[in-house]
Formats: structure tokens, C-alpha cells, sequence
């Protein structure tokens, strides 16, 4: 998940595109823990070097954690921006000696990282650790909630879409106004969302490969959000999937005319995770960065900003706010969720199937 304009597109695209490069779980001894007291071990002079997109998120980490801990440890932030895609494949050519010190990645990636020993799986001794979801504990370090939705433009849609089911429906169906997505976290999702409402799961992929295989012929394939917006708004096609946060953004601050759509079915989970390399050589100054991002006060730019949902679950929003945003115990705990590490050890094979099946012409 990144900000609104040409940096939205490196996270939602490509991520899970580029995922299977046949790493698997490859178990490495007890990787450290963290520190009990990990400020007083932050050396004056160390170089924090941290992966992350770039637009309104290098904004918002550069104001509220870089320079405030440049200012109070006498350290420097080096950020690394760009996709999931290079921050991913860089960190598993690093593993055991890695240059970043804290790399951001998605739900998918995070998981399939530390199953393979390269980055630390989470840690309760941290300041904020006590209030995050348990969710977002479970391949690092979950810093943002976000899923995917249908969308449409209502001016053109007569009759309203509800559910996920409705994309099959006969007046939607194969008549060119579907703009799908590739083989990347949300078409992915999609899939298997589709897969478990008739009858499948991980285990079992093809009812999702032949329900969604039926919503064909698609009026185009979107490789960016951007490109959908712009087919949308050119009337190429006026149906799509794609993440809550942004969608919201563009309804609100763009064209009102985008309609987004938690479908009754449920809301498949997307999420943005922080994580620490096995060996990163500034530990203590990754913690410490990691349990700001985590704080309330961080937590709730990034839901005024660009709408992600917080996972410290003491942040409180205001009303108006709190329903663009996933934001409640309650609303977390029905977000659609997935077994990440069966998909992961099935992306490669899925990903050739859906770019031949699905994509494919």
C-alpha cells in the first residue's frame, strides 16, 4: 500500500506477480530477540538504512520517526525507496548479511520471508507491542490494515453490486465492462475469495480458477491504479477490484462518481508489514523505529492521509474518519483471512495458471 498518485502503483502491482522465486521455508537457528531495553542501545552515529515506498509515506516516516530519532540518538536515516518486488529480492540475496535494516513488505511477502529465516518474526518486548491486532503479529510486523473491494462507477452500474457473487451476475457477465487485475496481492485475493464462495480454499484452487476464468471476456487487464482509474473514467470499462484505501481516496478526493463496495461475502484482508533482516547491524535503532510506527500517533496520520487502518487498536478516529477506514476490533476480526503459508508454497504454480487461464488471451 503506498500513497495516492504514481506511487500507489509499486505496491498493489507487481507485488505478488514477482513472489514465487521458488524460496522456501528454510529453518535457520533462533533468530535474536528483541532487546529489553532497545533505546539505551542506539549508537550515535549509526546509519539506519530503511526499505520503504515513497510518496506520502516516505513523507509522513521522515516527519514523525526519522527526524525525531536523528534528533534524540544523534543517527542517520538512509531510506531505500521503490516496490515490494526489489525490497523482496534484495533481502533474500542479503540473507545473513543485509544492508537494510527495516524493509516494508505485503501480507504475502512478509510471511513468505520469515518462513524463509530472513527477516525476525514478531516480538512481544516493545513499548507498543501489547496493543497491536493479533493478526498483525503474524509475519513481522503488521503496520496497516487495508483489503480488497469491488468497485464501480455508479452512473453506469444500474443496479447496485453488494457481493462478490454479483460479479456474475448476467447483466455484469462477460458483456466487456470487468477491469481485472493481474497475478499480484489483489488479483490473487480475488481469487481466492472467489474460490472459497464456491466451495474452494487453498487447498483447493479450481473453483476459483473456473468462476473467475467465466467472468471472461474482461474489458482490460489494469497493470497499474492509475490505468484503472483513467480506463474508468474513459469508459473502457466501469467494474473493478482493488484496495479500500485508495479507492476511498479517489470517491472522496477525485471522482464521486467511484462507488467502493465491502461485499457482504467479507472483505479479503490486505496488509503493509515492517520487518527487521536476521543480522541487521542497527537492531536496536530498527526496533525503536518500528514501535514509533506503531504508536498512535503515527498510526492516525496514516488513516488521515491515505485512509490505511490502524493495527494498534488504541487508536481512536473520529466518526466520519472511522468509516473510510478499517479501524474497529470488530471490523478486523471479520476481514477475510488466508492460510499464507499454503498460498505461498502454491504462488508459483498458481501465477503460470492464472497469467494462461485468466489473463491470458
Amino acid at each position: 500500500m503506498r500513497g495516492m498518485t504514481k506511487e500507489t502503483s509499486s505496491m498493489t502491482r507487481r507485488g505478488l506477480g514477482r513472489l514465487a522465486l521458488g524460496v522456501g521455508a528454510v529453518p535457520l537457528a533462533a533468530p535474536a530477540v528483541f532487546a529489553q531495553n532497545a533505546p539505551s542501545q542506539i549508537r550515535r552515529g549509526d546509519e539506519l538504512v530503511v526499505g520503504i515506498w515513497g510518496g506520502i509515506q516516505e513523507t509522513i516516516t521522515r516527519e514523525m520517526i526519522a527526524r525525531p530519532m536523528e534528533e534524540q540518538y544523534g543517527i542517520r536515516i538512509n531510506y531505500v525507496l521503490g516496490g515490494t518486488p526489489e525490497r523482496r529480492a534484495r533481502a533474500i540475496a542479503e540473507r545473513g548479511r543485509p544492508s537494510f535494516d527495516v524493509i516494508y513488505q505485503n501480507i504475502f511477502e512478509s510471511r513468505e520471508l520469515m518462513d524463509a529465516g530472513v527477516t525476525l518474526p514478531w516480538q512481544d518486548n516493545f513499548a507498543n507491542a501489547s496493543k497491536i491486532y493479533p493478526i498483525a503479529r503474524r509475519s513481522g510486523f503488521g503496520v496497516a490494515f487495508n483489503a480488497v473491494n469491488i468497485v464501480y462507477d455508479k452512473t453506469r452500474v444500474q443496479t447496485p453490486i453488494r457481493a462478490w457473487a454479483d460479479l456474475w451476475r448476467d447483466d455484469l457477465r462477460g458483456r466487456g465492462r470487468l477491469i481485472w487485475a493481474p497475478f499480484n496481492a489483489i488479483g490473487l485475493s480475488a481469487l481466492l475469495t472467489a474460490a472459497r464462495i464456491n466451495g474452494g480454499s487453498e487447498d483447493n484452487i479450481g473453483p476459483g480458477f473456473t468462476s473467475v476464468a467465466r467472468l471472461r471476456p474482461f474489458a482490460a487487464v489494469q497493470s497499474a491504479q492509475e490505468q484503472l482509474w483513467n480506463f474508468m473514467e474513459q469508459n473502457v470499462g466501469d467494474i473493478s477490484i482493488e484496495l479500500r484505501s485508495f479507492s476511498t481516496l479517489r470517491r472522496d478526493r477525485v471522482n464521486q462518481n467511484v462507488e467502493v463496495i465491502q461485499p457482504t461475502e467479507g472483505q479479503p484482508v490486505a496488509m503493509n508489514f515492517a520487518c527487521i533482516p536476521v543480522g541487521a547491524r542497527h537492531q536496536a535503532a530498527a526496533e525503536e523505529w518500528i514501535n514509533r510506527h506503531l504508536s498512535v500517533a503515527v498510526q492516525t496520520r496514516y488513516a488521515q492521509e491515505i485512509y490505511f487502518g490502524p493495527t494498534n487498536s488504541d487508536v481512536r478516529l473520529p466518526a466520519d474518519l472511522a468509516s473510510r477506514v478499517i479501524s474497529s476490533q470488530a471490523e478486523v476480526e471479520s476481514l477475510l483471512s488466508f492460510d499464507i503459508q499454503k498460498v505461498n508454497q502454491r504462488v508459483q504454480q498458481w501465477s503460470a495458471r492464472y497469467n494462461r487461464e485468466i489473463v491470458g488471451s
